[in-house]
C-alpha cells in the first residue's frame, strides 16, 4: 500500500507552505506500509524560536484554504522547538533545526519511502 492521491497532494500544498514561510530541509516520507495511522510525515526545520510556529501557521492556513483541511491535533506550539501536527493522513514536524539534528526523527522512520516535493 502507498500513499493516497490526496495525502500526497496535501504534502504539497503543506511542503510549499512551509518553504513560503522559509522552512529548510523539508522532508517527506510515505510511512503507509510502515505507519497504519497515517500516510505521509513531513518535516520542515526552522531557524529559531519565532518561526517554528509561524511555519506550523503557514501550514494550517495553506491546508484549510486550499484543501479545506481542519488541523486535528497539534503538540508543541507553546515551546517553539518541535511542533507536531495532525491533519489525519499527513502528520507534520516543524522542529528547530538545533532538535531536529540532535533527535534526528527521520532516521526513525528510514523504511519510509521519500517523496518528491515540487517546492517553488
Amino acid at each position: 500500500m502507498t500513499a493516497t492521491t490526496r495525502s500526497l497532494e496535501l504534502t504539497q500544498i503543506a511542503a510549499q507552505a512551509a518553504a513560503d514561510k522559509l522552512g529548510e530541509n523539508i522532508v517527506a516520507l510515505d510511512v503507509s506500509e510502515v505507519f497504519p495511522l497515517a500516510d505521509v510525515f513531513l518535516f520542515a526545520s526552522s531557524r529559531n524560536e519565532r518561526q517554528t510556529p509561524a511555519i506550523a501557521d503557514g501550514i494550517a492556513d495553506a491546508l484549510l484554504l486550499k484543501a479545506g483541511l481542519k488541523l486535528l491535533r497539534i503538540e508543541g506550539k507553546a515551546g517553539g522547538r518541535w511542533i507536531l501536527m495532525d491533519f489525519g493522513d499527513l502528520i507534520v514536524h516543524v522542529m528547530h533545526e538545533e532538535d531536529r539534528m540532535f533527535y534526528s526523527v527521520e532516521r526513525l522512520w528510514k523504511d519510509g519511502v521519500p517523496i518528491q516535493l515540487d517546492l517553488q
